[in-house]
């Protein structure tokens, strides 16, 4: 097993994130009632997650992550970089390939959380 089987994204302003998420992945977000805190489920094709009200202050920019970073993979890295950008994201770290394997990339969601995107591609060099 171990293999990563749920995630979640802290946000301070969680309906803004699940339109991110949305617009740029496809995702679908559902509300969770009744807990003591803002909690969205987030489906994915092959993955769940949650988005969660932040608990503390936002992190400030450049500090580095204190998390697990995940990266999700896509079939075409500019394609969702394009929508990423579109729709408020930023760059963290540009596209660059691991030979043979991939293209990797980080970017910055409108809440400052760091995520990954990966387009496997043999190729790739």
């Amino acid at each position: 097993m171990n293999q990563l089987c749920y995630f979640e994204i802290q946000s301070s302003d969680p309906a803004r994130e699940a339109a991110f998420y949305q617009q740029v992945f496809g995702w679908t977000f559902t509300q969770i009632e009744g807990l003591a805190i803002e909690y969205y489920q987030i489906e994915t094709p092959n993955m769940h997650g949650g988005l969660l009200a932040r608990p503390a202050p936002t992190p400030s920019a450049h500090c580095g992550t204190n998390a697990f970073t995940c990266s999700f993979e896509v079939e075409n890295f500019d394609a969702a970089a394009e929508k990423i950008l579109a729709h408020g994201g930023q760059v963290a770290m540009e596209k660059f390939a691991i030979p043979n394997k991939c293209w990797q990339g980080y970017f910055i969601d409108p809440d400052n959380n760091t995520f990954g995107l990966v387009q496997v591609d043999e190729n790739a060099h």
